[in-house]
């Protein structure tokens, strides 16, 4: 799925079909020497397979937008004299990191490609028949026959990209999550004052202390009922599933902060209740706001039990400690 204006693209569906298996000779040695030979016809080669192969240079599924078939090489036919016949030609399909590929028909998870180089069979290609070599003994000297090449698979298959980050911005829409992002490391999302100005996850390297980084995403925002399919929910959310600690983000001029933070906890475990497993930090954003004293209090009215800090992105305030929070937690298994 795209959006208009937007390359990012982390939904498609695809055609593969792998190559069909080469066959068996059932040639009968001949030469000068032999009028009537044995059986010498060799196999067929095995068809092609098509892998999805992991490639961290990329992040979008575009490419796969428009070529929707993939199809692998057939596998040559065996030949005289025991010659084996070429195996068919593979077909690799590059894919970020975090694609999911899924059988279209069942909408079975098949794998996923999550390291750099990784290569997985998506479609196997088909076993090359055997040649009537194989179908010699005592009885049957000169078998004319040899077996054919069995076919490959082929079908369709639904290729998800969940966004793979250190930490995932999870938040309201308009809570400050790109202007975060923007502020404290490189990308450039897009910014402005109204409710989902963020349709496609963002991804931002920042900088930390003694040349060490880590990988931030913004994640479009989540409204209440989003696990349920409201707004562009399901789609969002499954890009928090692959990221190690989740930042909430809340404003400091929300009126209920403990509540806020009570939705978004309630729609992720909605969708899947093993994202409560994952590490979670709370950060107030737009705390320029506040003085110290209005901090003071609304520290009274912050849930118990998760790790908060106070920032502001606009006024650079906070940025720091923030900075070292989200370290300290990635680091702390």
């Amino acid at each position: 799925m795209a959006v208009n204006g937007s390359n990012f693209v982390d939904y498609v569906k695809i055609h593969c079909a792998a190559g069909h298996g080469g066959a068996g000779s059932a040639h009968l040695h001949r030469s000068r020497l032999t009028a009537k030979g044995g059986p010498d016809g060799g196999d067929g080669g095995r068809g092609g397979n098509v892998y999805l192969r992991g490639n961290d240079q990329m992040w979008t599924l575009l490419h796969l937008k428009y070529k929707r078939h993939i199809k692998a090489g057939r596998g040559g036919n065996g030949s005289s004299n025991n010659s084996f016949g070429d195996d068919g030609e593979d077909q690799f399909v590059e894919v970020p990191l975090g694609t999911v590929a899924k059988d279209a028909e069942t909408g079975k998870e098949l794998f996923e490609i999550t390291k750099h180089g990784e290569e997985v069979i998506l479609r196997k290609g088909g076993l090359g028949g055997r040649g009537n070599s194989w179908f010699k003994n005592s009885v049957r000297q000169t078998p004319r026959y040899a077996q054919p090449g069995t076919e490959g698979e082929e079908g369709w298959n639904i290729l998800e990209l969940k966004v793979l980050a250190d930490v995932g911005l999870v938040g309201f829409p308009n809570a400050g999550k790109s202007t975060l992002l923007s502020v404290i490391s490189a990308a450039k999302p897009k910014i402005a004052n109204y409710p989902f100005t963020t349709l496609v996850p963002n991804l931002g390297i920042v900088s930390y202390r003694d040349d060490r980084s880590f990988v931030m995403a913004d994640i479009p925002g989540i409204i209440e009922g989003a696990s349920e399919g409201k707004g562009l929910g399901l789609r969002f959310l499954r890009h928090i599933e692959r990221n190690s600690t989740l930042l909430f983000l809340v404003p400091a001029d929300a009126d209920d902060i403990a509540a806020e933070y009570s939705i978004l906890l309630k729609e992720l475990e909605t969708y899947n209740p093993e994202l409560l497993d994952k590490d979670r930090l709370l950060s107030i954003s737009k705390s320029d706001m506040l003085d110290e004293e209005l901090k003071e209090e609304v520290k009274k009215t912050l849930p118990k039990g998760v790790k908060t800090v106070f920032f502001s992105s606009v006024a650079q305030q906070g940025l720091t400690d923030l900075k070292d929070l989200i370290w300290s937690q990635l680091n702390a298994r």
